[in-house]
């Protein structure tokens, strides 16, 4: 018999509605789900996927929740300590339940909340009257204590670890999970072993495996105590003063079974949903996938903050966008005048217009994702909202660029501003089919991102958020993503003259949009100074691309083999066998089980040892074979990503190295490349700086020159605060670590020691980033008692910082955000949330985000003033990389006294500010040498 036999009339599911609540929320705590207007909808969005998976793989003809109840149970009357050590409730989650109440209502699942009850009692009670009527009853939660309740026809159904899989536990299960030989036995273990998370304190020194040998060998918690002579030592000791204790605790473990509550099978009975209420959940929560999942690819949530903007400015936003009464036109795209311009005299006439306008949006289609090697398909061009071009490129790429070339005068206008979506890419793409594209840019995603930087930025996503449409999917054209997805130009020209005129004239209505919430939100000056013109210094950068020694890497790649091995052969020689030295899970047992290097290792969530590089760092003291197994590490990383990757990544065709770079990685404004990701290459070990000597000048006329910012983050820090002794010490030019080590140690600055310095180095880097007391302890190997002294002489010789500190944190807790100089915005969330541990966290986000961001920003504008100023002097010497706070040119030999003046300048004065800016040169053969 298996469990889906029976009656398919006598199906209930009971769902544990708090424990999943918080099973979900955390379960996408790493990339949490907000609406735009920053509810949190983790939660919410997790129960209706399981419960959707529910109804349809486990077909229950009955179905309800049960809650627990803010009202004391019989466990807290027995003993006040149950649960009391819990946190107050997360405010992220508190807030979630009654839109899961709601939810449900809308689901039509019955909710049942009895006072003094807990959800376990109720599922349990209604569970075992379910189970005498001849039910098969599935109980739904990721709590253990749910085993005691499993019989022959009720199961507990454990969401998975992936997606919203369920593991079912059956009798067999529980017995062989726990080792026992009845059911009930897990009443015993639970006693036994207590639970942390209730409270339910248990016997000290019996954990879960020292709990089930006991009940297996005893048989039950009775016998147990009932035979205490047949133990031993400090568990007979244990067990006996902790009698009544054990006994207690198996009380507190056990679920009721007699809660007041009757089996009412037809409030319990499984109800179509309620679809309206169901679909103003979904716009609210702006559920847009899971709306057209359930309702159709015609439902659209509009999102929460569309509907406000549909229902308070949908008039005033369509006669400004549109020219046109509000009730001929409307957002959704009702009426519009696409066309395709085909012939040279209708491109002809096209370029006339276009040169008449202020400003147009134009948008490219082409054969493939990478704009360098993907053929041109068509250009789209639009100059007013629902009138836009579609201009065909002939597949022949002769022909292609000849249509191409017909519209120079328009993209090198340097009078006109560009719009678009994404214009990295199309102007890439112009740039490698031989021009390029001039004047102002006003690109939507990197707008978006300024005013948004925590939300998704694609086109579709801003076209339903702002204007409540769907455009056409890409998928509709080409087909979903495999081996048989065809590219634009299989599609015929009409159905790609759509799709290309929608995404222009969109694109168009969102600019005029974001303009004007830029300018209120104060993010013009970060959006059109220094995101927008940064475009076309990244694309010349990348068209550059940077010269790689290929056989150079290719000969320490068999160096690096030969290391690999012999430091894998030092570590199994230490530890007396060999294992898989690549396994947390065995390397952690001969470290910690095998060779016992420390009392107490630190594990992690899964209870594995940990052996994380900061774990092993902290104990590298302690043997040679954690160096070993550090450098080990450290080879094989640099081995497989770099050295044996990067060849790969040369450009056939011009011989050299081109990356990618991203502006709207990370909310602080940091740039990062991939394709390859140059920005992670070490550069303090040696094997490091093998790899950036193999990058090389582009040929024997020119060197490799690296311009560096010194130390920038601190000056910062001082610009900021403007505190007088941080001030002092960048003005004189003194050696910042030393001069803070002599404050903070209150010596002379020439009777600081190296030792002195490289703790106060650790100090001036930890203290932007909220570092506490325990945190320098474990970074620098001191004492509490020292950690604490540092940061408060710190705090007493630089007043400013903590002044600083205090009022970034006091202005996030009234406006929700901090700011860069150049006004780029770091939402914090979590500044005024009740736990302790959140808040500490958007406190240290708050005070080192404006550090963070304005370092960036002083980046980005050194690169566009360098870029201008090497391009108005038309020097040979061209920008090749950014990596962190560092630009790397090719230098012409020529250029190298009238060149690198002129970068430095440029880099000191990209962001006009009070503390001086130090940047750091170096000219060699090949990066490192440069360095």
């Amino acid at each position: 018999m298996t469990m889906f036999d029976g009656d398919p009339k006598k199906r209930l599911i009971l769902l544990d509605g708090m424990a999943l609540i918080y099973r979900a929320h955390y379960a996408l705590i790493r990339s949490p789900r907000f609406t735009s207007g920053g509810i949190c909808t983790s939660a919410v969005f997790g129960m209706v996927n399981t419960v959707l998976d529910l109804l349809k793989n486990w077909q229950p003809s009955h179905m309800a929740i049960a809650f627990d109840t803010a009202e004391p149970t019989h466990r807290h009357v027995e003993f006040p300590e149950y649960k009391a050590q819990r946190d107050a409730l997360p405010e992220d989650i508190e807030s979630q339940i009654p839109l899961v109440q709601r939810l449900m209502e809308a689901m039509r699942i019955p909710t049942l909340v009895i006072d003094g009850f807990e959800a376990d009692d109720i599922i349990g009670t209604l569970a075992r009257q379910a189970d005498a009527d001849g039910f098969r009853v599935w109980m739904v939660t990721p709590d253990k204590d749910f085993d005691q309740l499993v019989t022959d026809n009720v199961f507990v159904l454990r969401p998975g670890r992936q997606g919203s899989v369920f593991e079912v536990f059956d009798v067999d299960k529980v017995l062989a999970k726990w080792q026992i030989e009845r059911v009930d036995q897990v009443i015993d273990i639970l006693g036994l072993m207590g639970d942390a998370s209730d409270n339910i304190p248990g016997v000290p020194g019996v954990g879960e495996k020292t709990a089930q040998k006991l009940i297996s060998q005893f048989g039950s918690m009775e016998n147990l105590l009932a035979s205490t002579e047949k133990l031993s030592g400090k568990q007979k000791q244990q067990i006996e003063t902790h009698r009544e204790q054990a006994l207690l605790s198996r009380r507190l473990a056990t679920i009721m079974l007699d809660v007041p509550v009757e089996l009412d099978l037809d409030k319990l009975r499984c109800q179509p949903m309620d679809e309206e209420k169901l679909k103003k959940i979904f716009v609210e929560l702006e559920f847009d996938t899971l709306g057209q999942r359930m309702f159709g690819k015609s439902f659209s949530t509009a999102s929460a903050k569309t509907a406000v903007i549909r229902e308070k400015r949908e008039r005033e936003i369509q006669a400004q966008l549109f020219d046109e009464p509000p009730e001929e036109t409307c957002i959704g795209h009702s009426a519009h005048d696409y066309r395709i311009v085909a012939t040279k005299e209708q491109r002809t006439e096209l370029v006339r217009l276009l040169m008449t306008q202020k400003s147009f949006c134009f948008d490219s289609e082409t054969t493939g994702l990478d704009p360098r090697t993907a053929a041109p398909v068509g250009l789209a061009f639009c100059c007013q909202p629902d009138h836009a071009f579609y201009v065909p490129c002939p597949e022949n790429r002769e022909q292609a660029q000849a249509v191409l070339d017909e519209f120079r005068t328009v993209f090198e206008n340097p009078a006109i501003e560009k719009i678009g979506h994404n214009l990295k890419y199309d102007m890439t793409l112009l740039k490698w089919n031989g021009f390029e594209v001039a004047g102002p840019l006003m690109d939507t995603m990197l707008a978006h991102s300024m005013k948004e930087p925590e939300m998704t930025h694609g086109l579709d996503d801003l076209a339903k958020l702002y204007l409540g449409y769907h455009p056409i999917p890409i998928t509709q054209l080409i087909g979903p993503e495999g081996s048989a997805q065809k590219n634009m130009r299989d599609v015929p020209v009409e159905q790609v003259a759509e799709y290309a005129c929608e995404d222009a004239d969109v694109t168009l209505k969102i600019s005029k949009i974001l303009r004007p919430e830029l300018e209120a939100q104060g993010a013009t000056r970060v959006c059109f100074e220094v995101e927008c013109p940064l475009v076309p210094v990244l694309i010349d950068m990348e068209f550059e691309g940077i010269r790689l020694d290929a056989d150079s890497i290719r000969k320490y790649s068999e160096v690096l083999g030969t290391e690999i091995e012999q430091l894998k052969a030092a570590v199994f020689a230490a530890a007396g066998h060999e294992f898989n030295l690549d396994s947390p899970r065995q390397l952690g047992t001969v470290l910690f089980d095998e060779m016992h290097l420390i009392e107490k290792p630190k594990k992690t969530a899964t209870g594995q040892y940990s052996t994380r590089e900061s774990e092993l760092m902290r104990l590298s003291a302690k043997h040679p074979i954690i160096r070993d197994v550090l450098e080990y590490r450290n080879a094989v990383k640099l081995k497989s990503v770099y050295v044996d990757q990067l060849p790969n990544y040369v450009n056939p065709k011009t011989g050299r190295l081109h990356t990618h770079y991203s502006q709207i990685w990370t909310a602080t404004g940091r740039m990062q490349s991939n394709d390859p990701n140059l920005q992670t290459i070490p550069v303090r070990k040696e094997r490091g700086r093998e790899i950036r000597a193999a990058f090389i000048p582009r040929d024997e006329n020119y060197l490799i020159l690296s311009a560096d910012y010194s130390q920038i983050e601190l000056r910062i820090m001082a610009e900021l605060s403007g505190d007088a002794g941080l001030m002092e010490a960048f003005d004189q030019g003194a050696d910042i670590h030393t001069s803070t080590a002599a404050k903070i140690y209150k010596v002379d600055p020439a009777d600081v020691t190296s030792a002195m310095r490289d703790k106060a180095k650790m100090v001036n880097f930890g203290i932007p980033y909220g570092i506490s007391a325990f945190g320098l302890q474990q970074r620098i190997d001191i004492t509490r008692g020292e950690a604490n002294e540092l940061i408060n002489n710190y705090f007493e010789k630089y007043p400013g910082v903590r002044e600083y500190i205090d009022r970034t944190i006091l202005f996030a807790r009234d406006n929700g955000y901090v700011s860069t100089i150049t006004g780029r915005r770091r939402y914090i969330r979590d500044i005024n949330s009740r736990n302790n541990g959140l808040r500490s966290a958007a406190e240290r986000l708050a005070m080192n985000s404006p550090l963070q961001g304005t370092a960036a920003d002083l980046l980005k504008l050194a690169m566009i003033k360098v870029h201008r100023v090497l391009k108005e002097g038309n020097f040979k010497t061209k920008m090749l990389l950014t990596v962190h706070d560092e630009i790397v040119f090719d230098l012409h030999k020529s250029e190298q006294s009238t060149a690198v003046p002129l970068i430095v300048d440029s880099m000191r004065t990209a962001l006009p500010v009070r503390v001086p800016i130090l940047v750091e040169t170096g000219i060699g053969p090949n990066w490192f040498d440069a360095k």
